[in-house]
């Protein structure tokens, strides 16, 4: 249901613009990334960061493309957002010494400390290089190729995010209740 929910924005996105223009495609995400997170909000009475920085980027981004008629502010808001992300995943790891990573998913995943180092270091290296793609589609290539791009691009996160799940699988450590009832049986 959630991946679901995720991926809903993006394909009324996709479907808005191959049957109008850009505008109207970046109008309908932003309407459909704003009953996203008021269903967000619903089903789990909170937002998350993530979901709270996409909505504000997409209206303040979607906004500027529909009252400028500029189709650069919404073909680079992917790449402002992925910048974000790593300027603030490096800034926790290296200089506030926290990983993020580690506060947002230590309850449910139990890993070493040199794991966690890796996984926001990629996460990371991931971002820098989503956000220079991106960057790079939309400045050297059409609207049209830019979207496909966009289409046809998922396969990047899909990728890294099963490659982080299959990393943080190996590497778990079981907790003190599960070897408690491992030994017990």
């Amino acid at each position: 249901m959630k991946i679901a929910l995720d991926l809903f924005p993006i394909l009324l996105f996709f479907a808005a613009y191959k049957f109008g223009t850009v505008y109207e495609a970046t109008a309908v995400l932003m309407a459909a990334t704003l009953v996203q997170s008021l269903l967000m909000y619903r089903l789990e009475g909170k937002l998350a960061t993530m979901q709270k920085v996409t909505l504000t980027l997409i209206v303040v981004f979607g906004g500027l493309t529909l009252l400028l008629q500029d189709e650069r502010f919404i073909k680079y808001k992917p790449t402002l957002l992925y910048s974000c992300l790593a300027l603030g995943l490096f800034f926790s790891q290296f200089v506030l010494k926290k990983n993020f990573l580690k506060t947002m998913l230590g309850s449910q995943v139990n890993l070493p400390d040199a794991n966690w180092q890796t996984l926001s270091v990629s996460w990371i290296a991931y971002c820098i290089f989503m956000a220079t793609t991106n960057a790079y589609v939309a400045y050297e290539f059409s609207t049209d190729e830019w979207v496909n791009f966009k289409i046809w691009g998922y396969i990047f996160p899909l990728t890294f995010l099963i490659g982080t799940g299959i990393y943080m699988a190996k590497h778990v450590v079981p907790s003190e209740s599960t070897a408690d009832d491992e030994t017990t049986k």
